[in-house]
């Protein structure tokens, strides 16, 4: 196995690993198994090996997964600062491995110290960071980090500063996201599209809150339409921006109805699913967008390839 396999598989297995890490956070919260330690880290109510109770067995898992992709991010992290010649490269796992690092230090003290519902979100976004991070990594050893041969990435202001724009309201959408789990406020708007049966529902309570991470949603799907249809006009089909483009329309649409399914499904069997495929797509959506703000980003500086050209 040669060094450019290491250095792929390392970041590809870095990348898959911190997505399992947002699914197995997001399990934690849903199940409210964030105690199931006690005050107790890294180790689970005193043990090494904890009882086996539901709890325990979630977050103690979570934090068992949590180290294990932390051993395989540094050793890819050595690779790359070691032996790679790739300066995006060299960013994104330095990236990835702060942010795991950011959120591996909040996990641990909102277990020693509990933290306000505001802080604990904190933590599903730095985590989003540390994926998108790798996300980026793994896509450098792909077609998508070299580039289209010849291809121009030639963008006017407005939409590059859209694309950033964008990326950064979608972080706070997800934010708010993570603020309504954390708070328990999933129940303050029963029904879909209606809320509580008004299409303007009294803002109090966790209906407030509910209500405008809907509203931030709809804006999301409105600015990402728009931003498709401005990469549209000035892309080919095959450009790399352009596919990212139209996958992140595709996803905050996905996200958008998995976002009814968590609410109908408020009361079944099938909740714990549909909020861990709202997790699941709103990470998916947010890792594309920061893959369109690497593009937006190598067209403002005016080169000639895709991000990650050689």
């Amino acid at each position: 196995m040669n060094l450019q396999k290491w250095l792929k598989g390392f970041s590809f297995a870095s990348m898959y690993g911190m997505f399992l890490i947002l699914v197995m956070g997001a399990l934690v919260t849903k199940t409210e198994s964030g105690r199931g330690c006690g005050d107790d880290w890294p180790l689970c109510n005193g043990k090494f090996v904890p009882a086996y109770t539901i709890d325990s067995i979630i977050e103690y898992s979570h934090r068992f997964v949590v180290g294990v992709v932390g051993i395989i991010l540094l050793i890819a992290f050595i690779l790359v600062w070691m032996y790679s010649n790739r300066k995006d490269a060299k960013v994104f796992v330095s990236g990835a491995m702060f942010f795991t690092v950011l959120q591996a230090l909040l996990g641990a003290l909102a277990v020693i110290w509990p933290q306000s519902s505001s802080v604990l979100a904190l933590h599903f976004g730095f985590s989003l960071m540390a994926f998108a991070f790798t996300l980026l990594l793994s896509l450098v050893y792909t077609r998508f980090g070299s580039g289209l041969s010849g291809a121009t990435l030639s963008l006017t202001a407005g939409v590059r500063w859209g694309v950033f724009l964008i990326t950064l309201y979608s972080y706070a959408v997800v934010y708010l996201g993570a603020f309504v789990r954390h708070t328990e406020s999933s129940g303050g708007c029963i029904g879909w599209p209606l809320c509580n049966g008004s299409f303007i529902p009294e803002l109090v309570g966790p209906t407030r809150v509910v209500f405008a991470h809907r509203l931030g949603a709809a804006l999301l799907f409105v600015l990402l339409a728009w931003l498709f249809m401005a990469i549209r006009s000035q892309m080919r089909a095959e450009e790399n921006m352009y596919q990212a483009a139209k996958w992140a329309l595709i996803l905050v649409i996905t996200q958008i109805f998995s976002g009814a399914f968590v609410t109908l499904s408020m009361g079944y069997d099938s909740y714990l699913v549909a909020s861990l495929l709202h997790a699941v797509l709103v990470s998916c959506l947010f890792g594309i967008l920061c893959y369109l703000s690497v593009l937006a980003f190598q067209a403002k500086k005016g080169d000639r390839q895709a991000y990650g050209a050689r």
